[in-house]
């Protein structure tokens, strides 16, 4: 593919709305952008994704309260739908980021429903209310995501085909949670029509963006991500959501006075969260590599979290905790693997296969550790730990260039004027 810069954007302060203008697309097959360089993630796109992490971690504080498959079935499918929406959202502002006011009302419009969303998707299975407001906050979203679809495809027409077809499609699948509204409905009936609905919505998606879809609807001009763009933004939502470990082991204070196991806890959930960080920016540890553009680990981490204000783990809770955790790490693992590797074979001390090995493995471990039933949660959390901080060194060590040393070599360490070369050339008069 390559790529080029057919016109630069005419961004004037003096508007309060500006044209909606599409910032890369597809022209028979070749890339183009609006601009070159790489956009970072916006102020308000990382508000929006505050927000989201906290409404996350209200579902997963409701699942880690009452742990069963009843409740994680539940969880997944209230899950879903806040996705979508912040999915619509992240997509409307890679490909037409205008950052004007409409656009910022949007952002917060959304947010407003989202937090209606939020309080009441935990209770759907509880009051005949809260699963009203959950569906129909949710399909509010939609459609207002939905109607600037519409907006922004008279404004710029290199996506308007695909936008048009998404906005009907996805506006008809909403129809499907309607027998959400109806008390009438058993609760048996409603997951199913809640999981055909989260289906037909992915299907309805892959249909549209996808480049199967796209060849499909045989159009010229077509939808493009800004790789770049995309790669920063999931890295700083990544952050935001283990920022919500650091926040549990400290609000409370319930890992004071002094040294305890509770601390001990809290300390070894931050050195998990750390090592989850590093393997993330780490990828497959290659020195020339191509990114593959790409929250299990968030329920997980709201227990070991949690841990801090517990004394001990009920076994749902040992389950929760290591599955969610090493089902992040062998994501971890799908995830280094997307990326390609362009180094020769040889250049590092091992090749990336090798490298990664320790990622499932841990991974495995981890999600049978509960079977260790004697284990206490302190004992639990510190295994984890410690498997977590062995993959890391083990990476990377392992990703260092054959022949390289552990301790660089310091020079330039003394002032100029107490070098004996520096002071013999003044005296000559030379410097």
């Amino acid at each position: 593919m390559s790529a080029s810069t057919p016109e630069e954007p005419q961004s004037n302060p003096r508007f309060l709305f500006h044209q909606p203008r599409a910032l890369q697309w597809f022209e028979d097959g070749k890339l183009m952008r609006r601009q070159d360089g790489e956009r970072q993630a916006g102020r308000f796109e990382l508000f929006l994704d505050l927000l989201y992490v906290a409404i996350l971690s209200n579902f997963a504080d409701t699942l880690a309260e009452d742990i069963s498959g009843a409740k994680l079935v539940k969880y997944i499918l209230i899950l879903a739908p806040s996705w979508n929406v912040w999915s619509d959202l992240r997509e409307l502002m890679n490909a037409f980021y205008t950052d004007d006011l409409l656009q910022r009302i949007l952002i917060l419009w959304v947010m407003a429903v989202l937090v209606v969303y939020g309080n009441n998707a935990p209770l759907v299975d509880e009051e005949i209310g809260a699963m009203r407001s959950a569906v129909g906050s949710y399909m509010v979203a939609r459609i207002s995501c939905n109607l600037a679809h519409v907006f922004y495809s008279f404004a710029s027409y290199h996506h308007r085909p695909q936008q048009r077809l998404w906005v009907v499609l996805s506006s008809l699948s909403l129809c499907i949670y309607i027998p959400l509204y109806f008390e009438s409905v058993s609760i048996r009936g409603k997951i199913a029509a809640a999981a055909v609905a989260i289906s037909v919505e992915t299907m309805v998606w892959i249909l549209c963006y996808s480049p199967a879809g796209k060849k499909l609807l045989r159009v010229r001009w077509s939808t493009a991500v800004d790789i770049a763009h995309e790669i920063d933004r999931f890295s700083a939502f990544y952050i935001i959501a283990l920022g919500e470990f650091l926040y549990l082991i400290i609000v409370g204070s319930y890992a004071a006075v002094g040294l305890n196991k509770r601390l001990l806890r809290a300390v070894w959930t931050l050195v998990i969260a750390f090592c989850l960080n590093w393997l993330y920016a780490h990828a497959d540890g290659s020195l020339n590599t191509t990114h593959p553009c790409g929250t299990r680990l968030l329920a997980g981490g709201h227990v070991a979290a949690q841990s801090v204000a517990e004394k001990e783990f009920e076994a749902p809770q040992r389950w929760l905790l290591c599955g969610g955790l090493g089902a992040g790490m062998i994501f971890l693992y799908v995830f280094a693997l997307l990326h390609k590797s362009n180094d020769e074979s040889g250049t590092l001390i091992l090749d990336k296969p090798f490298r990664l090995i320790m990622r499932p493995a841990v991974g495995i471990i981890t999600i049978l550790l509960p079977l260790a039933d004697h284990l206490n949660a302190t004992d639990v959390l510190s295994i984890i730990m410690a498997l977590f901080v062995f993959t890391l060194i083990w990476e990377t060590i392992t990703s260092l260039k054959k022949g390289a040393c552990f301790w660089e070599t310091w020079t330039d360490t003394d002032y100029p004027e107490d070098k004996p070369e520096v002071h013999n050339a003044k005296n000559e008069g030379t410097v």
